[in-house]
């Protein structure tokens, strides 16, 4: 991307097995990762099918600053979300922008369906479809295992799969990227089992020296940012504890989401804290490609193969807060042992791991409440019961049922068919993340273009603007809401996101010899928002129609309980921003 004045763009059909490779320099506008993303999806969607239509399109996206940085680490993957019917954005890193860039393309776009499994295999100098029946009906860790044998390129390689979930078009799918990173919320894994691809194998050829004139000013710029990363206080939590800091943080402020947010405190939360991993589980820390932080915290877990057996195994599994939040606290799960149990499975299957602990927390409140059956589930369930879970994500593999392929669909829909929306724990159609705040994670999930909790860290907002103050507290997330619209565009780690402030990022652009200004950036972010805002209003997306869960309104966090009507008023005061925005760029 750099070096260049054009993005180059890859289109791969699946149903009649051609690709195209176009310059596009018109995508410039939309500077690259989710700008050019969302330009692609809104040129590419039919808005008018199913987002499972084989039809529609998946599109991976990397930014004009990728791996040259420390911390630019990230692609974007869009495509039309079949969990919420909406937007689908999501994030992962890896080295698989490290793999875009070098081999040779800043966005792919896959449309169509294969008439039997396949797998794709790019490079500089090929585009391959492949066949994949070996290694359909496997798990993540199994095709990846197959993969790495069959596909040359290791070091310079990324490999993007699914597992039996996606393959089933279970709606919150997910897609695994070189083993301890995912594109996770959405359900990006289901529109590749609907194309019948298990995976994607990019190997990065080609080599983009910084040219000759800038490489004085790159040198120094790198350094500069590098020492911002490793020598300062902005980054030191993720590579120390990670994020499973916040167990312990969040529990001790009633923001813990516990057994389905009955509470926002957990009594095992010491057992399931950063510390307490760090000090009994903890074997590693890895980094993405270009970045010198290393936050990727991996856990040790010991599996018996089987009853009254004296043979084990020792598995390392990637842990963070989220899924500490989702897979422990939020259903009641009080040791390592019984979450690294869960997780290992979940992340097998291929499945969001926020979203099938949300989903869990809804169906054992469900069954306690007589809405479910014991002979339909297979199980009984309460809270804290791993086997009865367990089971439970089984059935979801094997579809054996009614009910089965109901969950498949997610907690929204769950619970629209057998009631309970009022313990339903979504916004936006998407199950909640774990953050129990206040207003402001309630309000900026559901405001979200992708309805995620990184949208615009309302939770942030939280702790620093007095909800009483009422336009600024929604004004501040409205801003970071465009703000990260260039972050994303870039495509940077959001743990990065006050390294890269605006000028250090004009600086940056600069010393690679490509000329941007604050005022330029900041109308690319605010042109990218109301691309989003449209996209979302074609898919049939009112921001009036948003729901809120009782049970928020119920559950205590830091400063007592919320108020439905003031969460309203929030809600208008946001819209009236929103339609402002859209006016303006009409």
């Amino acid at each position: 991307m750099f070096n260049r004045e054009y993005i180059r763009v890859l289109y791969i059909d699946l149903s009649t097995r051609t690709f195209d490779i176009k310059d596009r320099a018109d995508l410039s506008l939309y500077l690259g990762g989710v700008g050019i993303a969302s330009k692609l999806l809104d040129e590419e969607l039919q808005y008018d099918l199913s987002p499972l239509d084989v039809e529609q399109p998946i599109i991976f996206a990397i930014g004009a600053l990728s791996t040259i940085y420390p911390v630019v680490t990230k692609t974007v993957c869009m495509f039309r979300s079949p969990l919420t019917g909406n937007l689908g954005e999501s994030y992962a890193g890896g080295r698989l922008a490290m793999s875009m860039l070098y081999s040779g393309y800043d966005a792919i776009v896959i449309k169509g369906q294969a008439n039997r499994p396949v797998y794709l295999s790019i490079g500089s100098r090929h585009v391959e479809i492949k066949n994949a029946d070996p290694i359909w009906g496997t798990t993540t860790e199994e095709s990846a295992r197959y993969l790495r044998e069959m596909e040359e390129g290791r070091g310079l390689r990324s490999i993007v799969r699914i597992g039996q979930a996606g393959e089933s078009q279970i709606r919150f799918a997910n897609l695994n990227v070189d083993t301890y990173r995912h594109f996770g919320r959405l359900g990006a894994g289901a529109v590749f089992g609907s194309k019948n691809l298990k995976a994607l194998v990019i190997n990065g050829e080609n080599n983009y020296p910084i040219p000759k004139e800038n490489f004085k000013n790159y040198r120094k710029m790198y350094k500069e940012i590098y020492d911002k990363v490793v020598n300062t206080e902005i980054m030191e939590k993720y590579h120390d504890l990670g994020t499973p800091v916040n167990v312990k943080q969040l529990n001790d402020k009633q923001g813990l989401p516990t057994r389905n947010l009955t509470s926002g405190s957990f009594e095992y939360a010491d057992e399931l804290s950063g510390e307490s991993f760090a000090k009994e589980r903890l074997v590693r820390k890895l980094a993405c490609v270009a970045c010198p932080v290393g936050c990727i915290h991996i856990g040790q877990y010991r599996r018996m193969f089987a009853d009254r057996s004296h043979e084990y195994e020792t598995l390392n599994v990637s842990y963070d807060y989220e899924l500490i939040f989702a897979l422990g606290s939020f259903i009641g799960i009080s040791s390592k042992d019984e979450f690294f149990e869960l997780l290992e499975k979940v992340e097998a299957y291929g499945m969001d791991v926020i979203t099938m602990g949300v989903l869990l927390g809804w169906l054992t409140e469900a069954y306690k409440n007589g809405l479910i059956k014991e002979e339909d589930l297979g199980t009984h369930l309460e809270f804290g019961y791993t086997e009865g879970y367990s089971k439970v994500l089984e059935g979801l593999i094997s579809a054996r049922n009614e009910l089965y392929q109901t969950l498949a669909l997610g907690t929204e829909a769950a619970a629209d068919e057998y009631g309970g929306k009022e313990y339903a724990m979504t916004l936006g159609k998407h199950e909640m993340t774990g953050y129990h705040t206040g207003y402001g994670a309630v309000l900026g999930q559901a405001v979200g273009t992708r309805h995620s909790h990184l949208d615009n860290a309302g939770y942030a907002v939280d702790q620093t603007v007095d909800v009483k103050e009422k336009d600024k507290f929604v004004d501040a997330i409205f801003q970071e809401e465009i703000t990260r619209c260039l972050s994303n565009s870039l495509v940077i780690c959001l743990f990065a996101r006050n390294v890269y402030d605006l000028e250090t990022t004009v600086r940056a652009f600069n010393a690679i010899g490509i000329n941007k200004s604050e005022d330029e950036l900041k109308d690319i972010a605010e042109r990218i928002y109301a691309l989003k805002l449209e996209i979302k209003r074609k898919m049939g997306f009112d921001f009036k129609s948003l729901r809120f869960p009782k049970r928020f309104f119920e559950t205590p966090y830091r400063y007592g309980k919320m108020d439905e009507e003031v969460m309203q008023d929030l809600l208008s005061r946001y819209i009236a921003k929103v339609e402002s925005l859209v006016a303006k760029n009409a």
